[in-house]
């Protein structure tokens, strides 16, 4: 193939190949070519010309023919265009020529395709030889074949494109050619001539001036017998030309035509007539209606409608609000009583609303903003009311005649009905954004509503009560408002038919819209309905004329009230099960005696309430699966059998008493099927035979003669064998309206008033109302179903009968009956066997299999394809079941056997099938020869090209082979390929399910080779490129579903080399498509997106603005411009505002949910890849549409002002990217807002730094950083916040929290002092306050309360009067809070209280508890530095002080609440029956997430609270006095009798002790895996601000509590990794054992007074430690979890393994570190409560070994000679131990002793073994250890003459260092042992050490210190020396004053010498001088005696003193300080 990458053919490879190579080789070249051409080929044009042109006679496929086409076109664009009138006469040449051949038909076809390329590019450059072309084309066609007509209609609309207006005299005959293809019988063909016209109607006037009836007429016709892709183009084709002959004015001034401006009005009755009467007469509405029409044939209905929604979509939406008003009266006249012929029948009428629904859903849904949705509501309100008045009048009419023939009444109904179901839909649409419509009096849309729940007909009545469900779930605050409403009317109204089916219908709806509701109704609101419900029930016999109703109502409200769920259902469940039992006859005798009883009246009412019985049942079966214990069931089950003996009379009783027992014992048997089907088949065994007999009549013997295929087969089949069965059956923008011509015309599909019952259930995904089937047919796919459950659970003898049953019936039934019947019986067959491999059952013996098999092989030759479908997937299925090898290998023998003999397409499509089907369930069935044959045989089948049909099943069949037999398939993969591809290149476009289906086999062999694509060899690389040109055929495919193919083939390429696929061009293909009028396609274009972007984002991105930037011009997709969607966003916006901002729009406009899902991950992904490199880019993005919601009225009116209608419309957009987004897209650009700041939270501190960003800014101006944008944020997240939706404004305030917890520390560089948030406190302050206005939902509220807290404690303002502000929003929630339950709003469900209670709880916790910390100044962190705290933190503490008397007592009952919901469920029989403080005992269940999210903050507060007050109780009356009820928390499970009246102030403090320590340990004992971090964290800071107290410790300290803490924190710190938490829970570690010493010095006082003197403290008496029981033991345990994970090295086993090397050292991390050193902290305190006897056999040597081995491990240099934290936290902790009085006491010393010399062994020898490795270990640390040793420990332990060897050694060692730091801290640490005033101690160093320490000091003499370190050392030295002098005894003074001297005075400097000294010289010189000074009068006697020895001293000292004199006149004695000031080591701690 690389061999057809040149410029020019390379025609010797070419002659090379076999046939089919050849195709692909030039198709490969012309690729090349086409991607090469804008190119210079000046030399190479006439040759290139020469190759293309024998193309032309090569007979080329369809793909190569568009591409010699496109490529010839181009050359001669680009180059000279000298020869392009041979090319056209060439080409007409060939279309003239005679020979009709099939074998000629390419050559004319592709001459054609060449003529239209050619017109298209060159144009008007060609000249005038069109008309020669277009007569010669035209003449062509008269006796062309479809594929010919099909290619010459879409040439023709290239010549049309590319000449424009210079075409207009071919236009007319064009017209008349296109004329008659429209109407063609080939599809292909009406949808090319649709393409055809529209591109001439951009220039033929004609065509909507005076020949625009004929021109509508024709597309009426055109829609006759159509299919989608058709309805689709001419849809398109009309709905363009009527608009286009509305806007025309400014054209038809300069025409010659005296035309008069068509009016909307016109417009509107031409698309009306076609809509209510079809293509067939085609009169002006003025006109009367011609009698006798049949009715309008459905497919022009569709196609009428979709072209409505084209008209409106192309005049745009501004157009839509300005003439509103009459299209919404136009289209709601369409089923209105002044056409009656369209709405006779009620399947008519059905079909009609579906209709005129879609369209409105399509326009005011998909085409308005916000704003404008409103006034359409408001409109559609005006016409309800109209119509209402309309009624009333009628009804009112008192003369009874009059009143029973209007017809009125009955006409509106469907108008009614239409206005209902949209006002539903666009207020649902508009969630909580519809408050204003709904609160706005003058339009009453509630009114409105209501009013017509009494219509006199039953679907309007539905249809209400559904729009009030809508209304309910848009705005969830009238759910109850509206249920009150309800169910007063129905009271009030008992006596009216309509008021009680009415109501009970909206009460009914209005409780299954409660579930979409998250903060629900009260739950008392189950009670009234349950009673009402029973009222109607028992009252339902009192009056015959309403019992019907009555019984009706009660039940559906029954079953209606069961959706709300266990908790409110558990209250009502004896009532409902007492009226269950009582419906039923109690024996089979009393059913007799009813059957004898009753008449037609009673039968009807007993079965209506019988069946609601049934659906009320399987309501609470449904919903309430949790009440089903075994107890209920059993009282469910004895009305079953009578329900079956009654459903087996049926019969006998609708004979008895006629037609009308019709619909209520078909909706009887249906319900009681249904609830079967959700009960355990085990239940109702006893009747298995009874119903089974009744489910095998009501498959056979229908009532209905409806063909039921196209709701029962669909779900049986698999999705992806569906598609063969062409689009109907996809998944379509149309949806809705095309599934009318799926169900055939005896039915047009569901409809709500079928079902009443399904008002409350919920709707199908996709659907916007529920449609229930008419119960003939919903009868049956109940009947199936249950036949399903049953079948496998049958026995295996009765099952032989059963199916023998079935075929017998199959076989007498004759005809269409014969099928239906047929496809009943496979269907509820299929759905056996689905369940009988569920539960890995077993079909039976053989004789069941023969019998099965049988039934599905009939079925597999159906003529039905659905059916052939279902059956070949049965047919696998039952393969599965019985799995068995030799079975299946049968299966396959017969289709092979079929295959082979039969030719026609029904036996071959569905055995083709079913060979595909097999290998899905049973993946490769093994053998390889099994594979071959059937790969051989769907090879052949697949290239029979007299039957496209077959073609596409045995395709399809060879796709789901090739995915599914594995690696097996690998041998086909090369063969496959090139079949695929051959067929590719030559099967005409026109079969486009063929081209589907090879689609879908390149899927699959790519994903067979997976990531082998990626190898380089030549045969891989060969396949790679087979896979890309197959990809680039179906690419150029005109079919829509095509091209989606091909993009999911391309996406698999890319996921397995993506090196291979050339990215720019896929995201440009992709970016075409994104607005595709093709739903599939846009899916396709949207998954294919989002794998682009996880991996490459920005390139995405890039290509895409570049795509738009290159190609301006045709951007347009060549093969459809989208329907009905703007294509400005797939071209303007991508300039602008990148993918990103088109994708955003489309998200905005799409309505496919799984669309919007795929675009929000999309943008999702190319957020956290790319928002901080293009910053402003996303937050400019965010801001746009979070923005464009903000009023655009003075536009509206500039818009108004000015009416030249349409075409004025584009300014907006250049303004406004996004024009009224709506709330679901701002909600998640709010989300985005918050991603982004956590993408740069990630990236780099400068993002939340402004000095850093400013700076950084300056430097590259490019780089972009958040902080910078901190206004904008704000802004954002205000306009988000005060919106009118809900969830808007949660994720408004979600934004602003994180806005504050993030920048709430970010200083004003400006001001010092002040930080960058104080400035926007006034946009907090306002975005907070409308939160917590009365009417605000809690959810709100509660989330408010979170940001008032997170600005307070944040901190950002310190002055109190801005403070206030948000405080007083908090108080004045507290005061709501203290009002009690008595107060709370009846509005919602009483949990939610419970949450906005808790949420201001918590706020004031965050509060307080930050108000705490600052006044304790205990974390002052986040403050250090410049600002003046006091002040805002006294302020605030002041503020929250004069509530806290109040807040404590809230607290503690929360706290209380709390404890009582985490009790385990054993106990729950002890909880208050009233619920607690904040909750009611029925919400229980509901309350709970909400504690749970609140307690540990309140805990956290209230332990601070604690802690400040001491313990000390407050008066008890204190704060009481303005509540208005006790919130003392109520003792625990104590009944009043029991209580104690007045509790002790010791008793209520632990009583509180014991609550918060109770709730600290049951949580942190098993913190849930995903209890948040800041719970643990604020439950350990409890526990600590608990234990800073001493009364709690004096509870913990000597108790067994103690033990068990720490054995939970232990546990804690071994499953949270987290250092905070760790580091927590180490403080608490050390508060216990504080605790435990204060307890042991306790007791030790306390024995001391007694004067008994025993020794406290653990392992007194066995010396000991029991595990479990010690608080040492436990102790230590948590410490050596802690060390050993932090230092593996510590732990002995790990040690010898090969995991732990010693010696390496691993530096710690700060967390690390601080970890350790806590850890040493309260190993060095664990002594202190041990007994002396105890101690040192159990303890010390662990703790030595632990404190000893951290040294030795962590003792490394670090670069500024600081210690590491750890070092100094063991040496700190070796100094506690060493000075311990235990060390002295007389019980323990010699052990003691023993300890610390094997102690100080190990530091002597971790000296030694690091011999290898001094450059790491620091000798400093283990010199200070040395130190601590001499210092501290008692002289015994040290003064041993060995040890005190090796000391003075290693002193010495180190005296001679190299590194000045070392010796300068070795001269210290000498210098503090020299001073010991225990003299055995200290004089052996002395004696030791002294002299060289002289020795190194008189060296120094000749060598100079050259830089501060070194004379830091002679300093130290000079100071170690003068302080040993001192302590000296008299008669060595001398000597040592006599040395000193000299040496001081060597380092004097003469007067020239000082002036050109170094710094360090100098310094020392002052030095040794001031020294001296103190020195000579100290010891004078030998000074002087020294002064007259050395004359020249004398001189020196005279000199340096002089010079000194007389600096210090100049200058002020600075150097009165230490001029060595230590810059390196300095300690933090003196370890001495």
């Amino acid at each position: 193939m690389e061999l057809a990458h040149s410029l020019l053919l390379n025609e010797e490879a070419y002659n090379q190949l076999g046939e089919f190579q050849k195709a692909e080789f030039i198709f490969e070249w012309l690729q090349f070519l086409e991607k090469l051409l804008p190119a210079d080929i000046r030399e190479n044009q006439k040759k290139l010309v020469e190759q293309l042109t024998s193309l032309l006679n090569n007979s080329p496929g369809p793909p190569t023919r568009r591409l010699v086409a496109k490529n010839l076109a181009v050359l001669y664009s680009t180059g000279d265009t000298f020869s392009v009138y041979q090319t056209i006469d060439k080409c007409n040449e060939l279309i003239r020529s005679k020979d009709d051949s099939p074998s000629y038909l390419p050559t004319k076809l592709a001459a054609v395709v060449c003529l239209g390329y050619l017109y298209k590019k060159l144009g008007r450059i060609l000249g005038n030889s069109f008309t020669d072309t277009v007569g010669n084309v035209l003449k062509a066609m008269k006796n062309a074949e479809s594929q010919g007509r099909y290619e010459i209609m879409l040439s023709l609309q290239n010549i049309l494109n590319g000449l424009g207006a210079a075409a207009i005299p071919c236009h007319r005959d064009i017209y008349k050619a296109a004329r008659s293809c429209l109407t063609d019988r080939s599809m292909a063909v009406r949808c090319a001539a649709a393409k055809c016209l529209l591109e001439l109607q951009n220039e033929a006037v004609f065509m909507w001036s005076t020949d625009l009836d004929s021109v509508v007429t024709l597309c009426f016709k055109s829609f006759e017998g159509s299919n989608y892709d058709v309805r689709l183009a001419v849809s398109k084709l009309l709905g363009t030309v009527l608009a286009r002959a509305l806007t025309s004015k400014q054209i038809t001034a300069s025409t010659r035509h005296n035309f008069r401006r068509i009016s909307l009005e016109e417009v509107m009755e031409l698309l009306g007539t076609g809509f209510l009467r079809g293509s067939c007469g085609f009169l002006r509405a003025s006109g009367d209606m011609l009698k006798g029409t049949s009715s309008v044939s459905r497919d022009v209905r569709v196609g009428v409608t979709q072209a409505y929604v084209v008209f409106v979509s192309t005049l745009g939406a501004q157009w839509l609000e300005r003439n509103f008003s009459a299209f919404l009266s136009h289209i709601l006249d369409l089923v209105s009583q002044s056409h009656p012929k369209a709405i006779q029948s009620q399947m008519d009428a059905i079909g009609c609303r579906r209709c005129v629904s879609f369209i409105l859903r399509a326009t005011v849904g998909g085409l308005l903003g916000e704003k404008a949705q409103i006034a359409a509501a408001k409109e559609i309100c005006q016409a309800i009311w109209k119509l209402k008045k309309v009624v009333d009048a009628a009804i009112s009419d008192s003369n009874l005649e009059t009143r029973i023939s209007t017809t009125d009444v009955t006409a509106s109904q469907h108008v009614l009905v239409c206005a209902l179901q949209e006002l539903g839909s666009l207020i649902q649409g508009l969630g909580t954004t519809a408050g204003p419509l709904l609160q706005d009096s003058s339009t009453g849309v509630l009114e409105a509503v209501i009013s017509v729940i009494l219509h006199p007909s039953i679907s309007v009545r539905l249809t209400a009560a559904w729009c009030l469900r809508c209304i309910a779930v848009a705005l969830p605050s009238y759910v109850s408002l509206l249920l009150d409403r309800c169910i007063e009317r129905l009271s009030a109204l008992k006596t009216s038919p309509e008021a009680i089916t009415g109501y009970s219908f909206a009460v009914a709806a209005l409780l299954g819209a409660v579930k979409y509701c998250p903060l629900g109704i009260p739950h008392g609101k189950g009670k009234v309905i349950m009673t009402v419900a029973e009222d109607l029930l028992c009252s339902a016999s009192q009056n015959s004329r309403i019992s019907l109703q009555r019984t009706q109502a009660g039940w559906l409200l029954i079953s209606a009230l069961m959706t709300l769920g266990p908790a409110v259902v558990q209250h009502h469940l004896p009532r409902m099960l007492l009226l269950w039992k009582c419906i039923f006859p109690s024996s089979p005798k009393d059913l007799e005696i009813e059957k004898t009883r009753g008449d037609s009246f009673t039968w009807q009412v007993t079965l209506e309430g019988r069946a609601g019985a049934l659906c009320a049942i399987k309501s609470f079966v449904s919903h309430c699966a949790g009440l089903l214990t075994d107890e209920v069931v059993q009282r469910l089950l004895p009305p079953l059998p009578s329900a079956v003996d009654l459903l087996t009379q049926l019969s006998s009783i609708y004979k008895s008493y006629g037609n009308s027992l019709k619909t209520p014992s078909t909706v009887y048997r249906h319900k009681l099927y249904e609830l079967l089907a959700v009960l355990p088949p085990k239940t109702y065994e006893g009747s298995f035979s009874a119903v089974l007999k009744e489910l095998v009549a009501d498959l056979t013997v229908p009532d209905s003669q409806i063909d039921a295929s196209t709701f029962l087969l669909p779900p049986l089949c698999h999705e992806n064998d569906l598609l063969l069965l062409g689009p109907l059956l996809q998944e379509t923008d149309h949806r809705f309206i095309e599934e009318q011509l799926l169900l055939g015309n005896s039915i047009a599909g569901g409809s709500l008033e079928y079902d009443p019952y399904s008002v409350y259930e919920k709707v199908a995904k996709g659907d916007s109302v529920p449609k229930p089937l008419p119960p003939v047919l919903s009868v049956i796919s109940a009947a199936t179903r249950l036949f399903g459950v049953m079948f496998s659970h049958v026995a295996e003898s009765h099952r032989l009968q059963v199916l023998e049953q079935l075929l017998n019936s199959i076989k007498q039934t004759k005809g269409s009956r014969q099928q239906i019947v047929h496809l009943n019986v496979v269907s509820a067959f299929s759905i056996s066997l689905k369940h009988l491999a569920n539960c890995k059952g077993n079909l039976g013996p053989e004789e069941v299999r023969r019998s099965a098999l049988t039934l599905v092989m009939g079925a597999l030759e159906s003529n039905n394809p659905l059916l052939r479908c279902a059956a070949a997937e049965c047919l696998a299925r039952l393969a599965q079941v019985v799995s068995d090898s030799a079975f299946t290998a049968g299966l396959a023998q017969v289709s092979f056997d079929k295959l082979k003999s039969a030719r026609d397409v029904v036996s071959r499509t569905g055995h083709s099938l079913a060979l595909g089907c097999l290998y899905r369930y049973l993946g490769g069935i093994g053998s390889t020869q099994h594979l071959n044959a059937c790969v051989g045989i769907l090879y052949t089948l697949s290239q029979d090209s007299t039957s496209p049909d077959v073609q596409a099943w045995a395709l399809h069949s060879l796709s789901l082979v090739v995915d599914l037999a594995g690696p097996l398939y690998h041998v086909h993969v090369e063969p496959t390929l090139s079949l695929v591809l051959m067929l590719l290149l030559t099967v005409p476009p026109a079969y486009a399910e063929v081209h589907q289906s090879l689609g879908r086999c390149l899927n699959a062999l790519i994903t067979t080779l997976g990531p082998e694509l990626q190898g380089s060899s030549t045969s891989v690389s060969a396949l790679r490129t087979s896979c890309l040109l197959g990809c680039a055929v179906m690419q150029d495919n005109p079919d829509c579903l095509v091209q989606a193919q091909a993009i999911s083939c391309l996406q698999q390429l890319h996921m397995f080399a993506p090196r291979h696929v050339n990215l720019s061009s896929l995201v440009s293909c992709l970016c075409v498509n994104l607005c595709s009028s093709y739903l599939l396609l846009r899916r396709a274009v949207v998954a294919c997106l989002r794998q682009l972007v996880q991996r490459e984002a920005a390139e995405v991105s890039e290509y895409a603005v570049a795509l738009v930037k290159e190609s301006r011009e045709d951007f347009t997709p060549g093969n459809e411009r989208s329907a009905h969607r703007p294509l400005f966003l797939a071209d303007v916006n991508i300039r602008e505002i990148g993918l990103e901002g088109a994708l955003l729009g489309l998200l905005d406009k799409e309505l496919d949910q799984r669309l919007c899902q795929d675009i929000k991950e999309i943008l999702t992904h190319m957020l956290t890849s790319m928002a901080v490199e293009k910053l402003s880019f996303w937050l400019k993005l965010c801001k746009d549409v979070l923005a464009a919601s903000a009023d655009t009225t003075q536009e509206e009116e500039a818009a108004k002002a000015d009416d030249a209608s349409v075409l004025t419309s584009d300014h907006d957009e250049r303004f406004h990217p996004f024009s009224n987004p709506r709330w679901s897209t701002r909600v998640f650009a709010a989300e985005c807002v918050c991603k982004i700041i956590s993408q740069c939270e990630n990236a780099g501190s400068a993002h939340f730094d402004i000095t850093l960003a400013q700076e950084r800014k300056q430097r590259d101006s490019r780089d972009d950083f958040l902080v910078l944008h901190l206004a904008d944020l704000i802004r954002m997240a205000f306009m988000a916040a005060t919106d009118h939706s809900d969830q808007l404004r949660l994720s408004g305030l979600q934004t602003l929290q994180i806005v504050v917890r993030k920048f709430a520390a970010v200083p004003e560089p400006e001001f010092p002092g002040h930080v960058i948030l104080e400035q926007y406190q006034a946009n907090v302050g306002a975005a907070l306050r409308p939160a917590f206005a009365p009417e605000t939902p809690p959810d709100v509220t509660a989330k408010a309360c979170q940001v008032c807290s997170a600005w307070i404690a944040s901190g950002v303002v310190s002055d109190l009067n801005d403070l206030r502000r948000v405080h007083q929003l908090l108080v004045s929630s507290l005061i709501k809070v203290q009002a009690g339950k008595e107060a709370q709003s009846q509005q919602y469900n009483e949990s939610t209280s419970t949450m906005e209670i808790l949420a201001v709880l918590k706020a004031w916790a965050e509060v307080s508890v930050t108000v705490s910390l600052c006044n304790y100044k205990a974390e002052t962190k986040f403050r250090r530095g410049m600002r003046d705290v006091t002040s805002s933190a006294g302020g605030l503490l002041d503020l929250v002080q004069a509530d806290l008397g109040t807040l404590s007592k809230l607290w503690l009952a929360a706290l209380q609440d709390f404890a009582l919901l985490t009790l385990p469920s054993e106990y729950a029989s002890q909880l208050p029956t009233e619920g607690g403080t904040f909750y009611t005992a029925e919400t229980i269940e509901n309350a709970r997430p909400h504690y749970y999210n609140s307690w540990a903050l309140i805990l956290y507060a209230t332990a601070l609270w604690l802690t400040s007050t001491g313990f000390i109780v407050v008066d008890p009356d204190e704060g009481l006095t303005n509540l208005s009820r006790p919130v003392t928390p109520t003792t625990m499970c104590q009944d009043s009798s029991t209580r104690p009246l007045v509790k002790s102030p010791e008793d209520v403090n632990t009583d509180r002790f014991h609550l918060l320590l109770g709730i600290s340990v049951e949580f942190l004992c098993s913190p849930r895996s995903d209890a948040a971090m800041e719970n643990i964290i604020a439950c350990l800071h409890a526990l600590q601000a608990l234990f800073d107290v001493p009364w709690p410790r004096s509870k913990i300290g000597g108790d067994q509590l103690g033990v068990e803490l720490l054995n939970v924190l232990h546990r804690l710190i071994l499953t949270r990794e987290s250092p905070d938490i760790q580091l927590a829970a180490l403080e608490v570690v050390q508060l216990i054992l504080f605790a435990a010493q204060e307890h042991v010095k306790e007791k030790r006082r306390s024995a001391e007074e007694k004067e008994t003197l025993p020794e406290f403290g653990e392992g007194k008496d066995t010396g000991g430690l029991v595990p479990g029981k010690s608080l040492v033991f436990a102790t230590l345990e948590l410490c050596v979890c802690i060390l050993v994970r932090q230092l593996p090295q510590l732990n002995p086993k790990l040690t010898c393994s090969p995991a732990v090397q010693s010696g390496k050292h691993l530096l710690l991390s700060e967390d690390g570190s601080r970890l350790v050193a806590a850890a040493l902290v309260i190993l060095s305190d664990v002594p202190a409560i041990c007994s002396p006897e105890g101690m040192p056999i159990s303890v010390l040597p662990t703790i030595l070994y632990l404190i000893i081995g951290v040294l030795k491990e962590t003792a490394v240099k670090l670069q500024d000679g600081q210690l590491p934290l750890t070092v100094a936290a063991s040496l700190q902790a070796l100094k506690g131990l060493l000075s311990s009085p235990m060390a002295r006491a007389e019980k323990s010393r010699t052990a003691w002793t023993d300890l610390l010399r094997s102690a100080l062994v190990t530091v002597l020898d971790c000296w030694d073994q690091i011999d290898g490795l001094l450059q790491e270990r620091d000798e400093v640390s283990l010199l200070t250890a040395i130190t601590v040793f001499v210092m501290s420990a008692s002289p015994e332990v040290t003064t041993i003459e060995c040890l005190q060897k090796r000391c003075i050694e290693k002193f010495k060692i180190t005296l001679d260092s190299k590194d000045p730091l070392v010796q300068y801290k070795c001269y210290q640490l000498l210098h503090s042992i020299f001073q010991l005033p225990n003299k055995t101690v200290s004089y052996p160093y002395i004696h030791s050490l002294a002299p060289s320490i002289v020795r190194k000091l008189q060296e120094t003499e000749k060598a100079k210190p050259e830089n501060a370190a070194e004379l830091q050392v002679i300093q130290e030295g000079i100071k170690v020396i003068t302080a040993l002098t001192a302590t000296a005894e008299e008669e060595h003074r001398a000597h040592l004053v006599a040395c000193l001297l000299p040496l001081l005075i060597s380092f004097l400097l003469d007067e020239n010498a000082l002036v050109s000294a170094t710094n360090s010289a100098k310094n020392l010189h002052e030095f040794a001088l001031q020294n001296l000074m103190q020195i000579g009068p100290q010891y004078s006697s030998v000074f002087k005696k020294l002064m007259a020895s050395s004359p020249t001293m004398k001189a020196r000292l005279e000199s340096a003193v002089k010079g000194n004199q007389e600096s210090m006149k100049v200058k002020t004695a600075k150097h009165a300080k230490n001029p060595g000031k230590s810059s390196s080591i300095q300690l933090k701690t003196s370890f001495l």
